[in-house]
């Protein structure tokens, strides 16, 4: 049987690796066994925060909403804001009520006075 060599292959596989772990730091960005780990442990961190950055956003939707309540003195916390708007049907998501808040006040005010 003739005899198989693997080195374009496994230079390929390499220089693939390296490139990906490009401007990481010391032996992961120099060391194969090194930079395979660092993807690896990249790529379960990555999964994970995407899934908290949706809930980053929510907590900051949330924050800037009560913000907007306090500045046009309503009667409404955020959570009877939230249940007010249910029980009315008034179907706007927090994160377009949050951008209403920050940057048109009056609109968001009138979303307020229709909900009360």
């Amino acid at each position: 049987m003739a005899r198989v060599k693997g080195g374009l292959i496994s230079a390929k596989r390499r220089r693939n690796v390296l490139k990906m772990v490009k401007g990481y730091r010391f032996a992961r960005s120099k060391k194969e066994r090194a930079a395979k780990e660092a993807i690896f442990h990249a790529g379960k961190y990555s999964f994970a925060h995407r899934r908290d950055k949706k809930n980053d956003f929510r907590k900051l939707w949330n924050v800037r909403i009560n913000a907007g309540l306090d500045t046009i003195e309503s009667t409404f916390s955020y959570s009877r804001l939230i249940d007010a708007m249910k029980k009315k049907n008034v179907t706007i998501n927090r994160k377009m009520l949050a951008l209403l808040a920050e940057t048109r006040p009056e609109s968001f005010a009138r979303v307020i006075k229709k909900v009360s």
